[in-house]
């Protein structure tokens, strides 16, 4: 079976058709999302409409609860107070543009998808096992995924979240994070998803995809901080520190 998993879109629609295009071509048998829709962008409405369009199965991230539910917080870490600022503006704002329509659909996203009928076995959550919003970076001591492993009970751990992908075998387990569509931080301004070839053997390619950084000026258009769109052009944060999302 040959799956294409992506998260992490964050209302960044230019990135959301080009990588659409690049999963098309790959020919998978499924396609899943991992949520975290709405946020930062400029078209929340856009990205979330994408999704149902295509019935994509997608599970809940702490930003699609955040604009979804309309809450205080959007469940992010920040760094200071002016990363929290940040934050509160985008948060704020993309409660503002959402239509009560797309957070309805928001409200009703999973927390998790379990695919226990593939073998090798997936489970499939937006930050990691036992926490929607919890930042699973790959140096994170073998202990934690450890206990995340056990807690899953499956041969694969699919996620997203920390915008930085990357994959990691942990006793029998395999950890995989698939990155970001629309808002990286890891160096390279392409969006990221993964594609996994399952069997005997799995195999996951990190694919990496091009799309027309204009989305920062939408951005920009639409009156969010321009740090955002700094971020999507140079693939993390560059002239100010980035938000974790």
């Amino acid at each position: 079976m040959r799956l294409a998993v992506f998260s992490d879109v964050h209302g960044n629609l230019h990135a959301l058709r080009s990588a659409w295009a690049d999963v098309e071509a790959q020919r998978p048998d499924a396609v899943y999302c991992l949520g975290d829709l709405v946020g930062y962008g400029a078209f929340p409405n856009e990205v979330v409409e994408f999704i149902r369009a295509r019935t994509i199965p997608t599970v809940t991230g702490n930003y699609d609860e955040g604009v979804g539910f309309d809450l205080d917080d959007c469940g992010c870490a920040y760094r200071g107070a002016d990363e929290r600022a940040r934050g509160d503006v985008s948060r704020v704002w993309s409660q503002a543009q959402t239509t009560p329509e797309n957070k309805d659909f928001l409200q009703q996203l999973p927390m998790q998808i379990l695919l226990e009928a593939t073998k090798p076995t997936l489970l499939l959550v937006h930050g990691s096992p036992r926490k929607m919003n919890e930042y699973l970076y790959e140096d994170r001591p073998a202990a934690t995924f450890e206990r995340l492993a056990a807690l899953a009970g499956t041969d694969l751990v699919v996620f997203g979240h920390t915008h930085k992908a990357y994959q990691k075998r942990v006793g029998k387990t395999l950890f995989v994070n698939v990155g970001s569509i629309g808002k990286l931080h890891d160096g390279d301004s392409r969006a990221c998803y993964a594609v996994l070839d399952l069997g005997r053997e799995s195999r996951v390619e990190l694919r990496r995809v091009p799309y027309d950084v204009a989305a920062g000026e939408a951005l920009r258009r639409a009156g969010l901080p321009g740090e955002f769109a700094e971020i999507l052009e140079h693939g993390g944060p560059s002239i100010a520190e980035g938000v974790k999302a």
